[in-house]
């Protein structure tokens, strides 16, 4: 349907979310605005949909999102009988409501529904899809984009994103969806007194929080490490700090602008613990309150940076040089502790840092490289654990500040990155040095690798 057409059947509908006719009215005689909106339908791929959030088929709203559920209905219905799935949701705008009415649209064609009943990290529905045995996930999030976009991720039964062939087959079922009027949906009270959605109870995520808890490196409490923490407005702040505090961390310092729930990020713009500015309230905080350490999470709580004491100031270091610096602590701990497994296996991306490659040969460490994208990591676990050497894995990560230790996810994991830094800046804290001090060492004992973004 040309985009005009379809432009003026959203304008000439009844729509249930009225912020969406305002937009529409808005948008009259504005030709390219309505061309944007329209020209095509967000696309489905293994990563789900992004976009703006806003009226029109290329935006995310209410309509896009049960339309991609439907896709995702009929395709659970064609694969299997009785199928669940796992629903989880951050921070940004609306993504509560777009996780409700994926959740409607799910129940009303017969797709088991669990739903957490807060926001969550992202991990925590990777988890939550393999701990309730679920055939499917989706989370509601747009990971560490500006606050205009939200986004949709699913997940396969094994709690990786899906696969590229799982995409196809979903997108073919969208394609033939009206989004207007094509999609099975019910009021979502009445699917919960109905048992058609559950909520995901508490116990999923402490089960989650023992299993980020058997990846800790020693058992001793780090105390006396010292901790900025900033969640960046997003879902990592009761895992994290309840995760440190299991640790022993006890002195940790929220930054207070960034401590809660904020779609906005009126803070940071653009919440990408990657740069700098995203970091400023926390290295501002780090002046005065003279930290080891500040940690960041992304706002769903899958990705994690950090900022060095280096005694004047504080340096950020690159998702590359954290990798490394974990790879070499995971191997150097675990060899001398004896849990070390026979073949090790570690798994890093293509555009990663050729340095992770010297340091797993140093500990006889197979290193595994796989294209971008921490799914094809998962993958690469999932492979160990169906020849039956789950145990082989022993650490993955990739440049943009991804990192996992354990098979227990199948997504990269802020949590358990949080704790395994704790672990290593304690560690080394005691030997008087910092993590600067220990990457220095590393440069010089396998060379110095330049990393740049093309």
């Amino acid at each position: 349907m040309p985009k005009y057409e379809e432009y003026e059947r959203w304008l000439g509908t009844e729509l249930d979310d009225k912020d969406l006719t305002g937009e529409l009215e808005s948008i009259k005689g504005k030709d390219e605005e309505i061309n944007d909106r329209f020209y095509r339908d967000l696309a489905f791929g293994t990563g789900g949909l992004r976009g703006v959030i806003g009226a029109g088929t290329n935006r995310m709203n209410v309509y896009t999102v049960r339309k991609a559920t439907q896709g995702l209905a009929d395709y659970l219905n064609a694969h299997g009988k009785n199928p669940s799935a796992a629903i989880a949701y951050d921070s940004r705008i609306k993504s509560d409501a777009f996780a409700k009415q994926a959740a409607s649209v799910l129940a009303a064609n017969g797709v088991h529904a669990y739903i957490y009943p807060w926001l969550s990290p992202t991990p925590t529905l990777s988890y939550a899809v393999r701990y309730l045995k679920c055939d499917a996930g989706i989370c509601v999030t747009a990971s560490h984009n500006p606050a205009k976009y939200n986004g949709y991720k699913v997940y396969g039964s094994d709690g990786c994103q899906i696969t590229l062939k799982m995409a196809d087959d979903i997108q073919e079922k969208i394609n033939v969806i009206d989004v207007l009027n094509g999609v099975k949906r019910m009021d979502f009270d009445e699917a919960v007194s109905k048992g058609l959605v559950s909520y995901i109870k508490d116990e999923v995520i402490d089960s989650f929080l023992n299993e980020v808890m058997k990846q800790r490196i020693f058992d001793e409490p780090c105390e006396g490490l010292k901790v900025v923490y900033t969640p960046l407005n997003g879902t990592g702040r009761v895992c994290v700090t309840r995760m440190l505090d299991m640790i022993g961390v006890k002195d940790v310092t929220v930054v207070p602008e960034q401590e809660f729930p904020d779609g906005n990020f009126t803070t940071c713009p653009f919440p990408n613990p990657e740069i700098r500015e995203a970091l400023q309230k926390g290295l501002d905080l780090c002046e005065k309150v003279k930290p080891d350490i500040l940690i960041a999470t992304d706002p769903d709580c899958d990705r994690c940076g950090i900022a060095v004491n280096n005694g004047r100031d504080f340096t950020l270091m690159s998702g590359n040089e954290v990798g490394v610096l974990l790879l070499d602590f995971i191997a150097r701990s675990r060899l001398k502790s004896g849990s070390m497994p026979e073949s090790p296996v570690a798994v890093t991306t293509i555009v990663s840092t050729d340095m992770a490659a010297p340091v797993a040969e140093n500990y006889g460490i197979e290193l595994r490289r796989v294209l971008t994208g921490f799914k094809y990591i998962g993958d690469q676990i999932a492979l160990l654990e169906k020849g039956g050497h789950a145990e082989r894995y022993i650490f993955g990560f990739e440049e943009s500040y991804g990192y996992l230790s354990g098979g227990y996810v199948r997504d990269k994991d802020a949590v358990d990155a949080s704790m395994l830094i704790c672990q290593m800046a304690y560690y080394y804290k005691k030997q008087g040095l910092t993590l600067l001090d220990v990457m220095d060492r590393l440069y010089k004992k396998y060379g110095y690798f330049e990393n740049a973004l093309m």
